[in-house]
């Protein structure tokens, strides 16, 4: 290089292609493992579980809502409350609250996660006052 330095000094056509061939390489090494980019294939699956879990937290929601509408919501919370963890999801769907119209299939993890959402309550909320 002598005097001239880094001034002077003409890469190769070998050693441009080399470059460009290594840079490509590892944007995608870092974009894949640190950049949060993803195949197809697992944005695919990704998008299945977004959409199956925002269904069962409706669901669930809907069933606390009719958990608590329901007459006898008091004593089925007792109910629930002495049942093992695994007997829950059962007396949830038993008891027809995650029962949704145009559902005709049971949704995946609703029942359970109904019944996680009324046992984190402190206490039923008070049924509303309708003016008549």
């Amino acid at each position: 290089m002598g005097r001239a330095g880094w001034s002077s000094f003409r890469p190769s056509k070998t050693l441009w292609f080399w470059s460009i061939v290594g840079a490509s390489v590892l944007t995608t090494i870092v974009g894949f493992a640190w950049g949060g980019w993803v195949t197809s294939g697992r944005a695919s699956t990704m998008a299945e579980l977004a959409v199956r879990n925002a269904r069962a937290n409706l669901v669930a929601d809907m069933c606390v809502h009719n958990f608590v509408r329901s007459s006898d919501a008091a004593e089925n919370l007792k109910a629930l409350k002495a049942k093992s963890s695994w007997q829950r999801e059962d007396f949830i769907k038993n008891g027809g609250w995650t029962t949704i119209a145009g559902i005709n299939d049971p949704v995946a993890n609703a029942a359970d996660t109904c019944a996680d959402h009324l046992l984190n309550m402190k206490e039923l909320p008070a049924p509303a006052v309708t003016d008549s």
